[in-house]
């Protein structure tokens, strides 16, 4: 029998910790079961820590200062050693929370003061206490150190392209068709609009948390301790994570909050893709060229091409976790009566859908930086576009009272390749005050581009 493969970076199964891992090493330490360990364990330390501090809880004396370094050193020292041995006691007890707690235990009995209270670890909580709050701090860690800085290097290259770019002219093609001019700095500033709005609701989404026990009710925390104010502690308890309290929960906290964030990170991912392809699609034209890499090859028999790969895997990516990420959306937030485990093996894939969110923006900004534009392409694309100029002239022949402008500029241009001469014949021809036809006999495609130049040029404003 083949002896088994040792697990490394050539033979993982997932690409995000196979091929892609090293453009997703900052998601380890978040979104990994060592991220998920280390956050039961802030967990269970705090809500520790938390019932000491609480007068109404005498058998649990307020700790020492030393007492406290030391719980404070175990998170800020939690390293893969002890995630594996974490991991060992869990092989034993077939349930992952109960081994951190067990992990504790084991620490706790170092120090003297700590071995004899070691029965409030893990007071009055059912696992779900533990886990909501530890993959909440996973996704707003995630956003916080991943994700957003991501979302800026995006933001900041697609601004900085809308500016260099936002008196560039171009065609535009509404239904793959010659339409009426803009600027391509206008485009880009577009996309960038859009792309500001889910990255903003993404950074004000609250992340909620609970802490009542196994159906929500503080049942077990009552039954110990009548007098304590449990719904007030454990908002406050939650709030000092960094996290928003969830008053209303069964056993576990429903998950819409994830939900929310899914789903917004779903439609930040499909402006990506939509700006993917227009790109793959300008440079199909040529109105963007490719920088070169010495030793790169773009096929493996035409040697003259220069794939668009980056915006191909970017695109490819983004599905892959959209994918995912939609049926983390539309699943978590169900569950069968008080609690069912089919959210635990869902949660899991989060780090995977995010691997992927980080592999596509990675390839997509290494595809923007690599982007040259190819201005003469783009103003002989608007020289041989005359009939684009249909629209102006029938507006302003509507303006000043000539009869069926619409109808007379589509029997002139509809189907038909026109020139600037053609133009000018037909306006010498119409009944209009002459500085009307002067402006118009000055209008050309490259000109006509409306406010896109300014509007690309203030698109921080408006954002």
């Amino acid at each position: 029998m083949r002896t088994p493969m040792k697990l490394s970076s050539l033979t993982a199964l997932s690409s995000v910790d196979g091929r892609y891992a090293g453009k997703t090493a900052a998601l380890r330490p978040v979104c990994s079961e060592f991220g998920l360990i280390h956050r039961r364990l802030i967990v269970e330390i705090r809500w520790f820590q938390a019932l000491a501090d609480h007068p109404g809880i005498p058998e649990l004396p307020e700790l020492s200062e030393g007492a406290n370094a030391f719980l404070d050193q175990l998170i800020a020292d939690f390293d893969e050693s002890a995630a594996l041995r974490v991991k060992e006691i869990e092989a034993v007890t077939n349930h992952d929370v109960k081994a951190v707690e067990y992990f504790l235990k084991e620490r706790f009995a170092q120090i003297p003061e700590l071995a004899g209270l070691a029965e409030f670890l893990h007071f009055a909580c059912t696992s779900e206490d533990i886990n909501n709050l530890s993959y909440a701090l996973m996704l707003r860690d995630a956003h916080e150190l991943v994700m957003a800085r991501m979302f800026r290097q995006i933001d900041n290259e697609l601004s900085r392209m809308a500016n260099r770019y936002a008196g560039q002219p171009m065609l535009s093609r509404t239904h793959g068709q010659t339409a009426s001019p803009t600027t391509l700095g206008k485009e880009i500033a577009n996309t960038l609009h859009r792309l500001r709005r889910q990255a903003q609701q993404m950074a004000e989404q609250d992340c909620l948390g609970k802490i009542n026990g196994a159906v929500g009710n503080f049942n077990a925390h009552l039954s110990a301790y009548p007098e304590v104010d449990w719904p007030l502690f454990a908002r406050h308890f939650t709030e000092s994570l960094g996290l928003r309290w969830n008053p209303y929960t069964t056993q576990i906290e429903p998950h819409d909050w994830m939900a929310e964030l899914f789903q917004s990170l779903i439609r930040y991912h499909t402006i990506l893709i939509d700006l993917c392809r227009d790109i793959w699609s300008y440079i199909s034209i040529g109105y963007f060229s490719q920088k070169t890499v010495e030793g790169e090859v773009g096929s493996s028999t035409m040697p003259h091409k220069v794939n668009p790969i980056d915006f191909e895997n970017a695109e490819g990516n983004l599905g892959i976790a959209n994918a995912l990420l939609d049926h983390l959306a539309m699943k978590l937030p169900v569950s069968r009566w008080q609690r069912d485990l089919t959210d635990s093996t869902v949660l899991r894939s989060i780090g995977t859908a995010y691997g992927h969110s980080v592999v596509a923006m990675s390839s997509l900004l290494k595809g923007l930086s690599k982007l040259e534009v190819n201005a003469e392409r783009l103003a002989g694309d608007l020289d041989n576009s005359w009939e684009v100029l249909a629209e102006p002239i029938q507006t302003v022949m509507r303006r000043y009272g000539i009869e069926n402008p619409y109808e007379q500029l589509k029997a002139l241009t509809r189907g038909k390749q026109i020139t600037a001469e053609d133009l000018a014949e037909f306006l010498t021809g119409l009944e209009l005050p002459e500085s009307a036809r002067a402006s118009l006999l000055k209008l050309t495609p490259e000109t006509y581009s409306g406010n896109a130049e300014q509007m690309a040029k203030s698109v921080d404003e408006h954002s």
